[in-house]
């Protein structure tokens, strides 16, 4: 399998990237010598093992850990020198997608979606409401905005996870394993939607350990594996070899 490491431009017009940059939990090293970019509209899939950094790259990315070495670029943004205060405004320019859906289990779908509105500084209702029916449309969950998330599948709660991604029509998408806790049938309709999203406009950069949907669903792949990232082509990938 080649291991070509990845050749990161100058460009401005990248939506993400990444130079030198080494990506920590405290002060275990998780991936080094991090040199990537992602350009608007592009679909990106991030694998490897367990463990191999995927999903501590996509939370540096929307700062949840911080980068204290390289430079990183995301949305706009310089992560090393963002201001805490301007936290909130990068976020508004990303939607995430999590693998465990991450509802709020005490209020209804509507009431879920209405939260991260009024959060991100939404004041007026009628623009709140229509925005909830927009992006509940857009996932085929219109009818549902009264549901508990425990009445609702698997399937329909990532749904509603995805519609909570769009509500500030973020540049980009981060999904974070969002087939881990779904049946193939499900996640193919999820990569179906996903895929639908990014033809849009929108960037996704997707962590996944779900080779079958790489075969199913090609895109851009970049193999963390190391503690370094690579380029890969889907024809070149030993996938028994990542499980």
């Amino acid at each position: 399998m080649s291991k070509q490491p990845i050749k990161s431009t100058n460009s401005k017009s990248k939506i993400i990237e990444f130079k030198s940059a080494s990506i920590r939990q405290q002060e275990h090293l998780i991936l080094q010598d991090v040199n990537f970019s992602v350009e608007p509209g592009e679909f990106v899939y991030l694998i490897g093992k367990v463990g191999s950094g995927k999903s501590s790259l996509l939370k540096t990315m929307y700062k949840e850990l911080p980068l204290i070495e390289g430079y990183g670029f995301v949305a706009g943004y310089a992560l090393k020198t963002i201001k805490s205060s301007q936290v909130p405004l990068l976020r508004r320019k990303m939607g995430i997608i999590f693998q465990d859906f991450q509802l709020l289990s005490d209020r209804s779908v509507y009431d879920n979606l209405m939260f991260v509105l009024k959060a991100t500084g939404w004041k007026v209702k009628k623009d709140m409401d229509k925005r909830i029916r927009d992006v509940l449309s857009l996932v085929d969950m219109v009818h549902k905005g009264y549901k508990m998330p425990h009445q609702l599948s698997g399937g329909e709660q990532q749904r509603i996870g995805i519609a909570r991604a769009l509500l500030n029509s973020p540049d980009l998408i981060l999904a974070d394993e969002p087939t881990g806790n779904l049946d193939p049938d499900t996640s193919d309709e999820l990569m179906n939607l996903l895929k639908k999203i990014c033809l849009s406009g929108n960037t996704v950069v997707m962590a996944t350990h779900n080779y079958n949907l790489l075969k199913k669903f090609p895109g851009r792949t970049i193999r963390c594996e190391d503690t370094r990232l690579f380029e890969s082509k889907q024809e070149e990938i030993d996938f028994d070899l990542l499980d």
